[in-house]
């Protein structure tokens, strides 16, 4: 069979697939490594175990394709958003990779706001201006180190260092990605002056943008190590979000996607760049002429591990899965609003839909009688209804949806879905692929080929289960609760800054390194 490998370089592993013309994945592949926590508000990830990582991933699904038979005829890649990273003149990093949940830009943002060029920022570069975009993060180091924001010969993110990794050629960088950097105009479909004037870098530093669906050329190091034909392209890719939209058949209009990992998302595909009034949804390109509105979360599955590693004796074991389960097993016995219990889950902070980084976590309401099982599901209903906020967005953007394609790990999790089906409204579908994004990246690299001109005929190509239906009553009930959640999360702002001046040092990190 010929197959396309999909490699997804996501925040603490590289996931690679062989998938055939039907969508049916024939090899699978996972490379972990740790998310470092350096210091309150740090979130990195070093270079060369990420450029590791894909060559072991590319190589590894090779070598499974061989056994089988199949012959490789493209490679596709996807990479998480926002990443940054030093680089010299041969694409090798120069630093580390820092990630979309590094907060240590929030001054730089709050200073933008202020200044009152948030809002039309966010509309030509559909990225949301918060401490997650390389815009903030670059402005952040012109301030606190302005030597190596001016010595480093280039300025990229993963996609780049991954494209360096395996090809050593070209300083490029997919649309995809480059919509969501905040540096990128997505109308004019050029680095923007204003945002790289704020960033205080020069545009000779940042790649050459390219369609998503460009093909390149493997070093020969690769396809030697990897036994594929010399001439076997590389398709640039895209960005991860807009890929498992690809991924799951979500793609036509009405179709929403939603992502339940260590984070979330929620997004829906429209036809050209979009800018909604109320700068509450960002915009992603997939391809030149399909782009992705929606929102991501900060927290999802990452809240059920916390509850897990405080919760629960003996919480740092090694059967964290066993365990995250079994939390849900026993909430799933509590009733919907967790009795009179609100949880706002932002223990990462939080983003969509009101991109405000001093977001912190909360149980309000709480009271004796409320045990573990209260606390896991009103955390659980916390991320859900923080979802249902962006659906609402969409609403109001003239973007209705009438149904939900689910994946990622919480997605497996029969409360997870009951209590999203009902928070959204709408019917939910259980993606039945065991990685969405890359089989994303596989699908785009066909349409890169010309063998899938139309990305709505991925939709037949992905395999689901029966839709789960919202409950009536438990979709009310949500729905009427929901404003208390927007209000509750607004009022706590002032308490939450005033909390972070009164600490005489900085909160210490009880984070370890984090694998998926």
């Amino acid at each position: 069979m010929d197959v396309v490998i999909g490699i997804d370089t996501g925040t603490t592993s590289t996931k690679g697939i062989a998938a055939g013309p039907d969508g049916e994945i024939r090899a699978l592949t996972s490379v972990h490594y740790p998310l470092a926590v350096p210091a309150p508000g740090r979130a990195e990830l070093d270079p060369v175990q990420l450029a590791d990582a894909a060559r072991k991933a590319l190589i590894d699904v090779a070598a499974a394709c061989r056994e089988r038979g199949d012959r490789v005829i493209a490679i596709s890649l996807s990479s998480f958003l926002h990443a940054l990273v030093p680089m010299d003149g041969d694409g090798k990093p120069a630093g580390p990779v820092v990630t979309w949940a590094d907060n240590r830009a929030a001054a730089q943002c709050e200073r933008i706001v202020a200044e009152g060029r948030a809002r039309e920022l966010q509309a030509r570069t559909g990225t949301p201006v918060h401490p997650m975009s390389p815009l903030p993060k670059l402005a952040w180091w012109a301030e606190t180190d302005p030597g190596t924001l001016r010595g480093a010969a280039r300025w990229g993110g993963v996609k780049e260092l991954i494209v360096a990794a395996l090809t050593g050629g070209p300083f490029q960088v997919d649309l995809s990605i480059a919509s969501g950097t905040g540096l990128y105009d997505i109308h004019a479909r050029r680095w923007d002056d204003e945002a790289v004037e704020i960033a205080g870098v020069r545009h000779s530093q940042l790649a050459e943008v390219v369609p998503t669906t460009t093909s390149l050329r493997l070093s020969t190091e690769i396809t030697a190590a990897a036994g594929l034909d010399a001439g076997t392209p590389l398709i640039i890719g895209a960005a991860d979000g807009p890929l498992a939209n690809l991924g799951v058949g979500a793609t036509p209009a009405g179709i929403g996607a939603v992502s339940l990992g260590t984070s979330g998302a929620l997004r829906t595909v429209v036809g050209v760049p979009t800018a909604d009034a109320a700068g509450r949804l960002f915009c992603y390109a997939l391809t030149e002429d399909r782009w992705v509105i929606g929102g991501a979360v900060n927290n999802a599955g990452s809240v059920v591990r916390w509850a897990g590693q405080t919760l629960m004796p003996g919480g740092d074991g090694e059967d964290a899965d066993e365990r995250d389960a079994a939390l849900l097993e026993e909430a799933s016995r509590v009733v919907a609003g967790s009795e009179g219990l609100l949880c706002l889950p932002y223990l990462l902070g939080e983003r969509a839909p009101w991109w405000r980084p001093g977001l912190r976590g909360a149980y309000l309401g709480l009271r004796r009688e409320h045990g573990r099982p209260h606390l896991v599901r009103a955390a659980v209903e916390g991320v859900c209804q923080q979802l249902a906020l962006v659906r609402d967005s969409f609403d109001a953007e003239g973007h209705p949806l009438t149904e939900i394609r689910a994946t990622g790990g919480a997605a497996a999790s029969k409360l997870w879905v009951d209590v999203l089906a009902a928070a959204l409204d709408l019917p939910v579908t259980v993606a039945d692929v065991p990685e969405g994004t890359a089989l994303g990246a596989c699908l785009l690299g066909r349409h890169a080929l010309g063998e899938l001109p139309d990305l709505d005929q991925a939709a037949a190509l992905v395999h689901t289960g029966r839709p789960v239906r919202p409950d009536p009553d438990d979709a009310e009930f949500y729905r009427r609760l929901r404003p208390l959640v927007e209000k509750s999360a607004l009022a706590v702002l002032d308490v939450v800054a005033e909390l972070d001046r009164l600490a005489p040092e900085p909160l210490p990190s009880t984070e370890k390194a984090v694998r998926s």
